[in-house]
């Protein structure tokens, strides 16, 4: 990752923010932005690869990342709210391109961002989006997950316990309340720019069904795409960074600057492994 990163810290409210930028060539700014319980740490990969294409921020959400818990509710809609305020902060004058990234529940707090500000971003790229609609439970969620850890690497599994232990159980199933209830397959329908929808082959939480399904969801003739990690499981980003950065940068060069003078690769179609 580059030398050059700085760290701050935004507090919008109660809610407080870290952002990690690391500086890169081109036009776009990439916003990575992690699951529940988590934080940059298991992005950190797919960082460090972005930035030889485009200035990329890792953002830590509030009650993550050691991060003060706040005292009060904080839904999806409120979540995505206040990070608008820190990405508005952080970056007053806008790239010429900014497109999101989210993993997992981070997925749904990029998706209800850019569909109540489509101003702000260009394009949404969701990596192991959740939450399937046939598996809207608690314990549903949890035989999938205990599923996801025994096919993630154990690097990818320590640096996941890790970051639940310093979330606390009690801050995670209040936003694990949220995951469940939000709709992701009807808010992408609000989406202005290109969709791209990642996920490893042998990710149980994000099966290959429910991603046909929320990409078929973003209706006829809008730009959206379907990629597959071969092998890798729900923390792709982590396992396979290279795979993955080249998925973002293969259907979303024009807006990175890595096709000058050509027109954008089409997103109406799907890519499946």
């Amino acid at each position: 990752m580059s030398q050059e990163r700085s760290t701050r810290r935004h507090r919008v409210g109660e809610l407080v923010f870290r952002t990690l930028t690391s500086p890169g060539p081109g036009p776009a700014t990439v916003v990575l932005v992690h699951g529940i319980g988590m934080s940059h740490r298991y992005l950190a990969r797919l960082h460090g690869r972005l930035t030889a294409h485009a200035t990329v921020v890792s953002v830590d959400l509030p009650g993550f990342a050691g991060l003060a818990r706040p005292e009060q509710d904080v839904d999806v809609t409120r979540m995505a709210d206040a990070l608008t305020v820190v990405l508005d902060e952080l970056m007053p004058d806008r790239p010429a391109s900014l497109i999101l990234v989210g993993q997992s529940m981070g997925t749904q707090w990029v998706t209800e961002l850019a569909a109540r500000h489509p101003q702000l971003s260009d394009a949404v790229v969701l990596i192991g989006p959740v939450t399937d609609d046939r598996r809207r439970t608690v314990l549903a969620q949890a035989a999938l997950l205990a599923l996801d850890t025994l096919r993630e690497p154990p690097g990818a599994n320590a640096l996941v316990f890790g970051d639940y232990l310093r979330c606390g159980p009690v801050w995670y199933l209040a936003q694990l309340r949220h995951m469940l209830r939000y709709r992701i397959e009807e808010r992408v329908r609000d989406l202005r720019g290109p969709l791209l929808i990642v996920r490893g082959s042998r990710d149980p939480i994000a099966g290959r069904d429910w991603c046909r399904r929320l990409r078929d969801a973003r209706g006829r003739g809008a730009p959206v795409a379907l990629v597959e990690i071969p092998g890798r499981a729900h923390n792709a980003q982590h396992s396979a960074p290279r795979a993955v950065t080249a998925a973002i940068v293969h259907t979303l060069g024009h807006l990175l600057g890595s096709q000058p003078g050509q027109a954008p690769a089409p997103l109406a179609g799907s890519r499946d492994a």
